[in-house]
């Protein structure tokens, strides 16, 4: 039973004001006052997550287009996570770097405004507001830092292919419109049903064109061109942002989209996606293992792990679909303490991102590798952290599904997925010869983030019953 009102946007709601907040508050910055900005954010973000707390069970709508369901609402929990965990990480970066402080903060928070309500959209046209909202943000925030040449053609390359696949996206839209007479999501799913034995070729095209666009922000192969220059270039705390934050939302929106609207149409959409996540996953491994740039190995490594992502959405059974859950969980916090500790090492003149500047980090900073080893070997996939989790319920789920094959494929490029972070490993801890530069300070307050991290990691690695079940439940409620 869905209960009508705005409850269902007051977390966007809470963050969308935090972020209008701290605009204000860089106003008084100006004149020479010293606001916390990031303290802000943290206020909105936590806020926000108390009222999704409260919103769990009730299945609340507002407007008919916005549905805070336990299944958007358990992402909306995630992406608060990131969100938070990025301004701990940020308090020493914007600092360090010179970065405008209230233009960060307020981007991050739209940013997180706009993967919110792409995770509870209830319409593909909010959905396609939600994405341009979060993408127009993080476009600007791969780019703010306006003196290296890097990071402003990193963020024209991201705008210009996203332009593309957003209007793939958008005519998928118009085609699903002119075809159900509603972009509704439930309106256009009570259609597909109906519509189920018809063999309109018009569903497929809109069908088509809708993955393209999803396939896009979760950068699967092929279109994947934009992530590692976008990754490379964007400062290390924003790269981890975004790989976590907007693979989360897309991957709600597609779940909800091709898991409800369009399940009638599997038989078509799951080969497609089978393909997708098969060359994702090979691709994804296979390149990686030639970077010498962290940034880009991990940016292979994202494309990889959508790979994985879209295995469970291929099984489509109730293992495949909570395993999604947990695996965003898993590889949100995974993924946000390694490119945390990227950006902790980096210093303004230089972004210490290469393999060999890694070297001898034990003998330096014992604690940050320490906590890189854990993030690596959660990657990986080894036990007993929560990337084994995660893939182990991901590859049983293509088991039982009947997907032997994309089964056997994830484990392989996993085993060879291994050698490339094990290869940081090496070098922080088996060589004689100190780091190139010496690693500067931590701030305790990101210290913080990244110990909560390694925590949830290892937590979720040992313990993952609890947050599978929820999983399980939260994602029953839809599908």
């Amino acid at each position: 039973m869905f209960s009508s009102g705005i409850d269902a946007v007051v977390p966007m709601l809470c963050v969308t004001l935090a972020a209008l907040a701290v605009m204000g508050a860089e106003a008084f910055r100006a004149r020479g006052e010293q606001l916390p900005l990031g303290g802000l954010g943290v206020v909105g973000l936590v806020g926000a997550a108390i009222s999704a707390v409260l919103l769990w069970n009730r299945n609340a709508v507002s407007f008919g287009v916005v549905v805070a369901d336990n299944f958007g609402l358990f992402v909306t929990l995630v992406l608060l996570l990131v969100a938070l965990l990025t301004i701990m990480f940020s308090s020493t970066v914007v600092r360090r770097d010179g970065l405008p402080a209230g233009e960060y903060y307020a981007l991050v928070l739209f940013a997180t405004a706009g993967m919110i309500m792409m995770a509870t959209a209830n319409d593909l046209l909010v959905v396609f507001i939600a994405l341009e909202i979060l993408s127009i943000a993080v476009y600007v925030l791969t780019g703010i830092r306006r003196d290296d040449s890097r990071a402003i053609e990193a963020a024209f390359k991201y705008f210009l292919l996203g332009a593309f696949s957003s209007a793939f996206f958008l005519y998928g839209i118009a085609f699903t419109y002119g075809l159900a007479g509603s972009t509704r999501l439930d309106r256009v799913g009570t259609y597909m049903a109906a519509q189920s034995m018809s063999g309109n070729p018009l569903i497929l095209v809109a069908l088509g064109l809708l993955l393209v666009g999803f396939a896009f922000k979760i950068s699967a192969v092929p279109f994947h061109m934009w992530t590692p220059d976008a990754y490379e270039g964007a400062p290390a705390v924003v790269t981890g942002f975004m790989s976590t934050g907007v693979k989360a939302a897309a991957f709600a929106a597609f779940a909800r989209v091709f898991l409800s609207v369009f399940e009638p149409f599997s038989g078509e959409w799951a080969p497609l996606v089978w393909l997708l996540a098969a060359a994702t996953m090979i691709l994804g491994t296979v390149v990686g293992v030639a970077q010498s740039n962290l940034k880009r190995m991990l940016a292979y490594s994202s494309i990889a792990h959508g790979g994985y992502l879209l295995v469970g959405l291929v099984a489509a059974n109730q293992v495949g679909k909570a395993a999604i859950l947990f695996y965003l969980l898993a590889y949100a916090v995974t993924n946000l303490a390694a490119f945390g500790v990227i950006a902790l090492l980096g210093t303004r003149e230089a972004a210490n991102d290469e393999l060999r500047d890694y070297a001898g980090l034990w003998h330096t900073r014992p604690a940050l590798a320490a906590l890189m080893t854990v993030c690596l070997l959660s990657l990986g996939g080894l036990p007993p952290t929560a990337g084994f989790i995660g893939k182990w319920y991901i590859f049983s789920a293509a088991v039982s599904a009947g997907y032997y094959g994309l089964a056997v494929i994830g484990v392989l490029t996993s085993v060879v997925s291994v050698f490339f972070y094990l290869r940081v490993v090496v070098m922080m801890y088996m060589t004689d010869r100190p780091a190139a530069i010496a690693p500067p300070p931590v701030s305790a307050v990101a210290m913080a983030a990244l110990v909560a991290s390694i925590a949830a990691i290892i937590a979720l690695g040992i313990l993952p019953t609890p947050v599978l079940d929820f999983a399980a439940q939260s994602i029953a409620t839809i599908f």
